[in-house]
């Protein structure tokens, strides 16, 4: 009988830890809450230590309430998210920067004419959620003290002494040759960052150290980025197959193989994990807010929450003519266009809470469609189905209505903690290589209810509205991006 593994995902808005039993299944769960610091300018900031100590209490509760020792740990991250620090005390020496964080725009406006160039190296385009321009601007702002990375290779250094990061976080900073899986000199040299003492790129799955700040001595043996992660536990282990998350952003991920990938349509390339030295590979498009859009509803007072959206939202038949282009943070894929705002169009006197839920979820809904639609471009196949998970999975709404525009069925997973679980996998293949992924049938499954000459129609309203976004006279005014 295998043991039992810990299992940490520390992300954006929180940090949930599982303790899963290969033949029991989860046995114990804790999770501690985070809320990153929205400042003007469009900066986003965690505390650092906030971070940390959320990994450990989350830890420690899912530890107790399962009532028995564990054989390893498994440690998820939020991917783009970065921090100078340390690394002969652990002391951080900034906030970390979060993904959304839009302070590096000039930056990447510098590097605008070797943006084919880093698309080609690494496979993502130039644009300020990746690490390596966050971390370049921390050097010119901040600090030129200790070292700059993203938080995964902080908070595993601060649980084992090791200074490394996996190959799929390393593959999302913007500074990985995407064909070697090692660090670019030439993507350092671009950034400024080639004197950086940079972490090890290590496979996902092997033992990395060991720490005690859970109690007894636990091998750290799994390591990956959130979206990554999640890819793994719905078992889209091959091409063809594509899955969305749906947290403080929106993530879908198409596995691609054994060989990297450049989008012709506007997704990135990445490394989806590295096992045994052998990289696969898989194609990501994202969303910069979905949960996140909800809580700005929710701070305005139009909901209480993400469970008020089926409530609200279904209280009438549709949006009233109301067009919402939820880019609070910008555009991401396939548009790469980060200066950008929001707009919310329609409005009428008549418009009421329900009509914005409704906005809202469309144009969620629309913006994935557009990114599984480009993954069809680039696999050159039909998506059969959609496979997704995450918070705002839980709402009927939305997912009928994504079903609706994306005209293929959704399916929601059954699993509630995709992200804990494929790192709980991970970890158990770094100590005894037996698979013990869960088999994934789906909790609901939502058939298109509208015809695809319907949702033509609506999703050309939407990207009527994008268009008129991208063209409008006040595109990129003041960031000293080009137009």
């Amino acid at each position: 009988m295998t043991g039992p593994v810990l299992a940490v995902d520390q992300g954006t808005s929180g940090t949930k830890a599982l303790v899963i039993c290969p033949e029991r299944g989860v046995i114990g769960t804790g999770f501690v809450a985070v809320r990153p610091r929205h400042l003007p300018g469009g900066r986003v900031e965690s505390d650092p230590v906030e971070l940390y100590e959320s990994v450990l209490v989350a830890g420690r509760r899912a530890l107790a309430e399962a009532g028995e020792p564990v054989t390893a740990l498994g440690l998820a991250n939020q991917g783009e998210t970065v921090l100078a620090w340390d690394p002969g005390t652990g002391r951080p020496l900034t906030g970390a920067v979060g993904r959304q964080d839009r302070r590096a725009q000039p930056v990447c406006a510098e590097l605008a004419d070797h943006a084919e160039e880093l698309r080609a190296l690494t496979g993502l385009p130039l644009d300020p959620c990746f690490a390596a321009p966050k971390m370049a601007w921390i050097r010119r702002h901040l600090t030129t003290e200790g070292v700059v990375t993203t938080t995964d290779a902080w908070l595993v250094h601060r649980l084992t002494g090791a200074f490394v990061t996996d190959a799929a976080t390393a593959s999302r900073t913007h500074l990985l040759d995407l064909d070697r899986v090692q660090w670019s000199a030439r993507a350092l040299d671009l950034y400024g960052l080639s004197a950086e003492r940079l972490p090890e790129i290590v496979d996902n799955a092997r033992l990395v150290g060991t720490t005690k700040e859970f109690g007894d001595k636990i091998p750290l043996t799994g390591l990956a980025v959130d979206q990554q992660a999640a890819l793994l536990a719905q078992r889209i282990t091959g091409p063809g197959a594509a899955k969305c998350s749906y947290g403080s952003g929106a993530f879908l991920l198409a596995h691609t193989g054994d060989t990297p990938r450049r989008s012709r349509s506007g997704l990135v390339g990445r490394v989806a994990w590295r096992l045994a030295g052998e990289a696969a590979y898989c194609l990501d498009g994202q969303v910069y807010t979905a949960a996140s859009a909800v809580r700005w509803l929710t701070d305005l007072g139009v909901i209480s929450g993400p469970a008020d959206l089926d409530r609200v939202g279904g209280a009438v038949p549709d949006s009233g003519g109301v067009t919402f282009v939820p880019a609070l943070a910008g555009l991401a894929a396939p548009w790469w266009r980060g200066e950008l705002r929001g707009s919310l169009t329609g409005l009428g006197l008549d418009t009421g809470p329900g009509q914005l839920v409704r906005a809202l979820c469309e144009g969620l809904a629309a913006q994935v469609v557009e990114l599984a639609e480009a993954a069809e471009t680039d696999l050159g196949t039909p998506l059969t189905a959609l496979c997704v998970e995450g918070g705002l999975a839980r709402s009927a709404l939305l997912m009928q209505t994504q079903a609706d525009l994306l005209q293929r069925p959704v399916e929601v997973s059954a699993l509630p903690d995709a992200t804990a679980l494929g790192v709980g996998a991970l970890a158990h293949l770094g100590s005894d290589p037996v698979d013990f992924l869960p088999d994934g049938c789906p909790s609901a499954v939502y058939e298109p209810r509208v015809s695809a000459a319907e949702a033509a129609d609506r999703l050309g309203v939407f990207r009527a509205a994008v268009a008129a976004l991208l063209d409008g006279p006040v595109a990129g005014a003041g960031s000293g991006l080009p137009r």
